[in-house]
């Protein structure tokens, strides 16, 4: 009887310690999954989605929109911003997606704003991955239902 308490007790000692089953992906590494370069599929743009504090952010770091030979990507201004005072800052660099939060039971992230640099405006913005990898950003008023979805490729 003794031999049965001691095997039973190293099978509860085992169940307790081991995990069954592949390890979980903790919630920050999925989180992270849209950080890194992503190019739009029209070719025209390119921004990096980084971590910042508990949310996501995205700046523009290659743009074709109003470059030309005498006007260089590193030349051009923010000139539609409502604010006066923001319209000298250039667009290159340029934060255009603030404050995406990482929805765990959606796989989305979620609650964040986008910039237009095209017109000075924000909109609401939401973004995920596809099954085949690409990032869907949408840009948005109200609700999700209105608005505009970009898709870009990781570069």
């Amino acid at each position: 009887m003794r031999y049965l308490y001691t095997f039973l007790l190293i099978v509860l000692c085992f169940f307790t310690t081991a995990k069954a089953g592949p390890p979980d992906d903790d919630a920050g590494a999925k989180a992270n999954r849209i950080c890194g370069k992503w190019a739009s599929t029209e070719k025209n743009l390119v921004v990096e989605v980084y971590p910042y504090k508990n949310t996501f952010k995205a700046k523009i770091i290659w743009f074709t929109g109003g470059v030309t030979k005498a006007k260089p990507m590193e030349t051009i201004t923010d000139v539609k911003n409502p604010d006066p005072a923001l319209r000298n800052r250039k667009v290159l660099g340029l934060d255009v997606v603030e404050n995406l939060v990482y929805s765990p039971k959606a796989d989305t992230w979620e609650g964040g704003k986008i910039y237009e640099v095209q017109s000075g405006k924000y909109w609401s913005a939401a973004a995920y991955l596809d099954k085949s990898g690409l990032l869907k950003v949408k840009g948005y008023w109200k609700m999700k239902l209105f608005g505009k979805t970009m898709t870009f490729k990781r570069v």
